[in-house]
């Protein structure tokens, strides 16, 4: 049973998380548009603040936490498929402190991406997310 919460707690983790990870950039996208020192722009900057302090970093920690528990219960830190998916998901943590830096960035008005280029950038966590979900379902090696 102890188990199954886990389980549970890590999927919920990863949902929020994932959440968070797809919303941000899309902020982003319209934040790139928008006038330095305007209401919008001030807006956005509460919103993303909000978003990584109080849905995605602790979102990003509890899916660590109960992964790495979850691993060693299972003892798949061995396994050719989890190497695999520990490595996407070391590239989804990059990717969420690279989001992290970014609204570093436009909190101090000094963001230097386009919005295109935050568009493309939003497309990097559907990919990872592809592979991380097929890798855990089907465990192809």
């Amino acid at each position: 049973m102890a188990y199954l919460v886990l389980k549970s707690v890590h999927i919920i983790a990863v949902i929020s998380w994932m959440a968070g990870i797809f919303y941000l950039p899309r902020l982003y996208v319209y934040h790139a548009d928008s006038v330095l020192g305007s209401e919008q722009s001030n807006t956005f900057k509460i919103m993303e603040r909000r978003l990584l302090r109080a849905i995605m970093n602790p979102a990003m920690i509890v899916t660590w936490i109960t992964g790495i528990i979850i691993a060693v219960q299972g003892s798949w830190y061995s396994q050719p498929w989890f190497i695999a998916k520990f490595v996407l998901v070391l590239v989804m943590s990059g990717f969420h402190a690279f989001l992290s830096f970014a609204r570093k960035a436009f909190e101090a008005d000094k963001n230097q991406r386009s919005s295109s280029q935050f568009r493309i950038l939003n497309e990097i966590p559907t990919v990872l997310l592809i592979g991380i979900v097929f890798l855990v379902i089907l465990k192809p090696f």
